[in-house]
């Protein structure tokens, strides 16, 4: 089985496309507060990397949610687009994002320890802290 594959899918509304030639065959959920509060519960996402080209930019809204993160979504129906790894242009996007994706294995959950008590995944994944995931990605100062 290959490491990772391509598609390309849009937005609700078909404003914006996103095109990712380096999607990884595993994703993971994230627990954080903001991602939490972004979709409404875990994140599911994939890892897209930096082999990304997105038509429709100029309909979509960036809020920087650290110094080192934005998330992207569509100014005109509110879909969630993505999660930017600024330095690094790393593009992590909701795994629903993409239509049809097959194969995938879900891998990890991130920020475990931030997860409520009334939701869980019955998968065994590898499971990081807030504090195991800062000191994985956080850049290095």
């Amino acid at each position: 089985m290959q490491n990772k594959f391509s598609t390309e899918s849009s937005c609700l509304c078909g404003a914006v496309s996103i095109k990712a030639a380096g999607i990884s065959r595993t994703f993971y959920a994230c627990h954080c507060d903001m991602c939490r509060k972004w979709s409404g519960g875990p994140a599911l996402a994939v890892n897209c990397g930096s082999d990304v080209s997105i038509n429709g930019a100029e309909n979509i809204t960036v809020f920087n949610s650290s110094e080192w993160a934005e998330r992207g979504f569509c100014s005109r129906c509110g879909t969630h687009l993505f999660y930017r790894v600024k330095g690094q242009n790393q593009y992590i996007i909701p795994v629903g994002f993409f239509d049809n994706l097959q194969g995938l294995e879900f891998e990890s959950q991130l920020f475990i320890d931030n997860k409520p008590e009334y939701y869980c995944f019955a998968n065994e994944t590898k499971n990081l802290t807030r504090a195991e995931v800062f000191a994985r990605y956080a850049p290095k100062e």
